[in-house]
């Protein structure tokens, strides 16, 4: 697994171009958002095309990816969930990486996500409650974000 992730990083981000510190950084940021996302729509064991469709509009808008690099961020996030024991692998790298505003808009993200199909499950609700919390952002931080993605 980790040579699929190093290997797809290899080939999308140009280390002569960029500080080897912010490619890892850059890694680590894209992995756990696309693996974080990814758990959310799958945690109700109902995945609709909405949000698969927001998951995807989430990775494209916040990281700049094209179709080919997006999928198979994709494939290597799901990997990574299939084999992911708890939260915590995912959340404490986001919180060693993540700056607030960082926190703040993946949190955005996760919410963008759970209203796509129109229905925010108990299960989607509890997830990002626990994230929240994982990563160290207050109740007002989760109200304030699934306030903002419920007008959007």
């Amino acid at each position: 697994m980790l040579k699929k992730i190093q290997s797809f990083f290899e080939t999308h981000l140009n280390p002569d171009t960029v500080d080897s510190t912010k490619v890892s950084r850059d890694h680590v940021l894209k992995l756990t958002s696309s693996a974080l996302l990814i758990e959310l729509i799958k945690v109700d064991h109902q995945i609709t095309e909405e949000e698969q469709t927001a998951v995807f509009k989430a990775l494209k808008s916040g990281f700049g990816l094209e179709q080919q690099e997006l999928d198979e961020l994709i494939e290597l996030a799901e990997a990574e969930v299939k084999d992911a024991t708890s939260l915590y692998q995912f959340t404490s790298l986001v919180n060693e990486h993540y700056q607030l505003d960082e926190k703040i808009k993946l949190l955005e993200a996760l919410w963008h996500v759970a209203f796509a199909d129109g229905n925010i499950d108990r299960y989607e609700d509890n997830l990002i409650r626990r994230i929240c919390e994982l990563i160290h952002l207050s109740h007002s931080d989760f109200i304030q974000t699934k306030l903002k993605a419920q007008k959007a």
